[in-house]
C-alpha cells in the first residue's frame, strides 16, 4: 500500500484480514503447531488484560488475526495429514498395505493427504510438490 485510501477509495485492509490468514494456513499447514497458535488465539481472547499487561498491548489488538491464522493452519494441516512432520491416520486406516497393495476395491481416504505417502521413496517431493501447487492455485484464483 503506497497511502491511505482517500475518500470512495476501496480499503485493501478488508481483503487483507480475511486472505492473508488463508494464505498463512496454506503455507504454514500444520496440526501441532497451527494448534498451539489457535489455542493461543483463544487463551487471549480469556485473558486480555494480563496478557495487555505482561506480553504486548497490540497481541490483544491482533487476537481475530492470531485466532484465524491458527484455524487455517489447522485445517490446512489435516488436509496436508502433517502434525509436527509426521502422519497420522486420523480418518481411518491407509487404503494401501505396506507392501502397496490395495486393501479394498472401493477405499478412498476420506479427508486429506493418505498417510501411505510417507513411507514411499518420494515422500518430502510428492508433499512439496502438493503444497506448492495448492498455494499457486489458490493464489491465483
Amino acid at each position: 500500500m503506497y497511502g491511505f485510501p482517500s475518500y470512495r477509495e476501496a480499503n485493501p485492509a478488508l481483503f487483507t484480514i480475511v486472505t492473508f490468514p488463508f494464505f498463512f494456513g496454506i503455507m504454514f499447514g500444520d496440526i501441532g503447531h497451527g494448534g498451539m497458535l489457535f489455542l493461543f488465539a483463544i487463551f487471549i481472547f480469556l485473558k486480555p488484560d494480563t496478557i495487555r499487561r505482561n506480553v504486548h498491548p497490540l497481541l490483544v489488538d491482533l487476537r481475530w488475526l492470531v485466532l484465524l491464522m491458527g484455524f487455517f493452519a489447522l485445517y490446512m494441516g489435516f488436509i496436508y495429514n502433517d502434525c509436527m512432520s509426521f502422519s497420522l491416520e486420523v480418518f481411518g486406516q491407509s487404503c494401501y498395505t505396506d507392501a502397496g497393495e490395495w486393501r479394498s476395491d472401493q477405499c478412498v481416504y476420506p479427508f486429506g493427504m493418505d498417510p501411505i505417502w510417507t513411507k514411499s521413496e518420494n515422500d518430502i517431493l510428492m508433499y512439496n510438490s502438493f503444497k506448492m501447487k495448492t498455494s499457486v492455485i489458490i493464489g491465483v484464483c
